[in-house]
């Protein structure tokens, strides 16, 4: 989807985004309000309740129940919304992520809105959230929650669509999440952010646009835990902007399960949200794992390549020190002959061979071109055949994006008369957003524009040609990280020994230099004295 006339946020900072004052704008997009629930049918009233009396206008607003198998079944209270309807997650399934798809399949908006069946929502909480929306569709908006003691009462749905609950001491000393408060001090409410922006993504009260959770891919329906977290990694790879906005307020009655059962959430979630989300890099301390979604997508292009070099360069991406590394090489795999050929003679050997070699090797898959987007893979690096990468090559050239948040890395490998030849590592985060806006089919310059790119010399992150490759054989993390870390301090010895010897040389010819003008100087003096005699 294209946004035109939508501004060009750099990285998180959505800073330069001027959203009005509530109350003072002319709304237009329509918004889906979607609550998974399960057996809540007291705390469901009273959430709409609250988004009963919302400022928003009630003919832009629906609201879908996903009702996860309660019985009795859920049912729609006397104080809620016009348009508000249940619907059932079908039959055989269960749990937060199936609630969700269910709800987002059925809703009709063009924001989807969510908010958890036990909250209560401020009255211009929707409101809130949509004016940015109507900025900027990529982005994906956050409520600031305020966590109500556990012993206070809770309001009755009529207290609650009368809003008189806002002005009782135990809201206004509502407390936040103490690590979502900490992140956002630390991060200027996230406009300092580059890729972790994601973590604070919550199903509690957060919006996305409709167009941008599809291209997300939807809700991931196997998890009842940490869907949130995952859907907002995934929305993160597509370009979203994150804003936490501390207008959107709404209030959760008592702590919540994380507050209170803290580490066991951690456990198990912790489980199963390594595989899924690379940026995670604590919990993929195993060096020898596979995971199902790769931290890096290596891309070579087989095509007029011979056999040993396809070789090489694959062979290099698979054996280096980042191990979450998987490869997708390019070449006219489906034009390969079946049936009776000549085995060393036919004409497509090279092609043959490289296909033997990686056929089983479950890093690699074998593609004709390369994906539009190797989302949810937060990096993509294309590699030209026949240069290889050394063993700290992807964790450098990573290293260095992630610290200055880099959308593009450019690594020269060669320069000639028909141009310059480089590596390319694109962040997919950055590439998806540049995408979305006009002029996409020339997308660096809006990457660039959005996150910043750099050119770089391929051999200072260990790149060489095949020929002048380590072999990876034995423990390649290991032994190929420490050769390049040897021929690294060979390389600044020699230097310093350059250097030391231009400091001597050059010690050299000023103490000549001095001499000749001590002599000179010495010739005058007895000079002078002579003829004064």
């Amino acid at each position: 989807m294209t946004i035109p006339d939508m501004p060009r946020v750099r990285r998180n900072d959505y800073g330069t985004l001027r959203p009005p004052a509530l109350g003072a704008w002319e709304p237009r997009l329509t918004v889906s309000v979607v609550i998974p629930a399960y057996e809540c049918q007291e705390a469901l009233d009273r959430t709409l309740a609250g988004l009963a009396a919302q400022t928003y206008p009630r003919d832009l607003t629906e609201v879908v129940v996903a009702d996860d198998g309660s019985d009795p079944a859920l049912r729609v209270p006397r104080i809620a919304p016009e348009a508000t309807r249940i619907v059932r997650v079908p039959e055989g399934r269960w749990g937060r992520g199936w609630a969700r798809q269910t709800g987002a399949e059925a809703a009709g908006g063009d924001v989807v809105h969510w908010v958890d069946s036990d909250m209560i929502l401020a009255r211009d909480h929707i409101e809130a959230h949509l004016r940015w929306h109507h900025l900027a569709s990529y982005a994906v908006v956050h409520g600031r929650v305020g966590f109500v003691a556990d012993d206070v009462l809770p309001p009755a749905p009529e207290a609650v669509f009368a809003g008189t609950y806002e002005d009782a001491a135990a809201f206004e000393e509502a407390r936040p999440h103490g690590w979502t408060a900490e992140v956002l001090g630390t991060t200027r409410e996230l406009r300092d952010e580059v890729a972790g922006a994601y973590r604070l993504h919550s199903g509690a009260t957060t919006s996305v646009a409709a167009w941008l959770l599809k291209a997300a891919g939807g809700v991931n329906t196997s998890l009842n835990m940490a869907e949130d977290t995952d859907l907002g990694y995934r929305l993160a790879q597509q370009g979203a902007v994150f804003i936490p906005d501390p207008e959107a307020r709404a209030w959760h009655l008592g702590t919540s399960t994380v507050m209170r059962r803290e580490a066991d959430v951690h456990r198990h979630n912790w489980s199963f949200l390594g595989d899924l989300i690379p940026d995670l890099r604590w919990l993929r301390r195993h060096p020898r794992r596979h995971w199902a979604v790769p931290y890096v997508e290596v891309v070579i292009d087989a095509h007029g390549a011979t056999y040993e070099q396809v070789r090489a360069s694959v062979d290099a991406a698979l054996a280096g020190t980042v191990a979450d590394t998987s490869v997708v090489l390019l070449g006219p795999w489906d034009k390969l002959p079946s049936g009776r050929r000549a085995s060393l003679d036919e004409p497509m050997l090279d092609t043959r061979l490289a296909y033997n070699l990686y056929e089983h090797e479950p890093r690699v898959r074998f593609a004709r071109a390369a994906a539009e987007s190797c989302a949810p893979t937060p990096f993509r690096v294309t590699c030209p055949a026949g240069w290889v990468l050394g063993p700290d090559s992807l964790a450098s050239l990573v290293e260095l994006a992630e610290r200055r948040g880099y959308g593009l890395v450019s690594a020269i490998v060669q320069e000639t008369a028909a141009g310059v030849s480089a590596l390319r590592l694109e962040r997919t985060a950055a590439f998806s957003r540049a995408a979305r806006f006009p002029g996409a089919d020339a997308p660096d310059a809006l990457v660039d524009e959005m996150y910043g790119s750099i050119w770089v010399a391929a051999e200072d992150f260990g790149v060489v040609r095949d020929e002048n490759a380590e072999p990876v054989g034995g423990d390649p993390a290991k032994w190929r990280a420490s050769a390049t870390r040897w021929r690294s301090e060979a390389t600044r010895l020699r230097a310093e020994v350059a250097r030391l010897e231009a400091d001597l040389r050059h010690a050299h010819d000023t103490e000549a230099a001095d001499t000749g003008r001590g002599v000179r100087g010495l010739r005058g003096v007895r000079g002078r004295r002579f003829r004064r005699r």
